[in-house]
């Protein structure tokens, strides 16, 4: 699926939408002059609805663009997107594009602002981290008349194209592969996850392959804030307290992967005999470990170069055939914790 790439949407857009002029509409956004609440009310509905963003580039004209690739991720502190970021850079420091990154924190309404304020720039393409986003977000990213690349996820409808993974695959070959290796007493330590929606798209297709085989995760638990060592390790302690009978604990992320890791093995636990352990994203930084975490790599580095190769040829050539629905194939990795068989 992709959009067609429309005009900018301009003043005169939001004066028609909202019945008022031009003059009146310039006013409201740039939150001068006398008017009325009703008519601010109407003005900015018709503008969220439209995905209006105003050009902040003084003096220029609407349809004037800058070399910026607004590249808009949830985290920094999380390993994952400076690999993403990688990627990106590696594609554009060919060409007269900069990145210029935006951060979420995960959160749908610090997403909206921060569209909102680089689109405002006029950058020459976005590249947004996910599928999910708000009503205005999806708006403003539809009515961008640029191109639009949603990485880190296939499981979905993009704007415009994305490049990512499977998440629920992900999951289900995680399940797979454990129950293969004869685990049945599965705990699962996760992110809370309504804000994460890939996170909780690997649980869900986590649990449905475990499920179809008969087999229920026996404890979870959750947390918040960023990705730690010592959160897994405490998370790790508290569950097989509560549950000593688990044989394999499967983490949302290798960060907490590699803190019940140093957990287990300061506790002379045998692993992956007594139990076993698995994470996800493959993270490099973790290969120093006493054991090798068995993940799956997120092809992070991959997808950066993919979505810039994506925008950077549509500039060149917005008439260009090319392959915008693109879906990586994550392998496992079984490292010293998870039992082939």
């Amino acid at each position: 699926m992709s959009i067609e790439h429309k005009r900018p949407l301009t003043l005169r857009d939001v004066s028609e939408a909202s019945g008022v002029s031009e003059m009146t509409v310039s006013r409201v956004l740039r939150n001068r002059g006398d008017v009325s609440d009703a008519t601010r009310t109407r003005v900015l509905a018709a503008a969220k609805e439209l995905g209006y963003v105003p050009n902040k580039i003084a003096g220029a004209l609407a349809s004037s663009r800058v070399n910026l690739v607004a590249v808009i991720i949830p985290s920094l502190s999380n390993m994952v997107f400076p690999e993403v970021l990688t990627g990106i850079n590696q594609v554009l420091e060919d060409t007269e594009l900069q990145p210029v990154v935006g951060v979420t924190d995960y959160l749908p309404e610090k997403e909206e602002r921060v569209l909102y304020e680089m689109l405002s720039w006029r950058p020459s393409g976005v590249i947004i981290a996910g599928l999910e986003h708000s009503d205005a977000a999806r708006a403003m990213l539809e009515a961008a008349g640029i191109p639009v690349v949603e990485v880190m996820d296939s499981d979905g409808t993009p704007v415009d194209a994305m490049v990512g993974i499977s998440h629920r695959r992900a999951g289900r070959e995680m399940a797979k592969a454990i129950l293969k290796a004869g685990y049945q007493r599965i705990g699962f330590m996760g992110t809370k996850m309504p804000l994460d929606h890939r996170a909780r798209k690997r649980f869900e297709g986590f649990t449905e392959h475990l499920a179809k085989s008969g087999v229920e995760i026996e404890d979870r638990a959750f947390y918040s804030g960023g990705s730690a060592l010592a959160k897994g390790r405490e998370m790790t302690a508290d569950m097989l307290e509560r549950s000593p009978d688990l044989d394999f604990l499967y983490y949302s992320n290798d960060l907490i992967g590699a803190g019940g890791l140093l957990y287990l093995v300061e506790q002379g636990i045998d692993i992956p005999g007594q139990i076993g352990l698995a994470g996800f994203n493959g993270v490099e930084l973790l290969q120093g470990l006493p054991r090798q975490l068995a993940t799956m790599d997120s092809c992070r580095v991959e997808i950066g170069r993919k979505a810039a190769e994506i925008v950077a040829t549509l500039l060149e050539n917005p008439e260009a055939q090319i392959e915008k629905i693109v879906t990586l194939s994550p392998k496992i990795s079984y490292g010293d914790t998870l039992r082939r068989r």
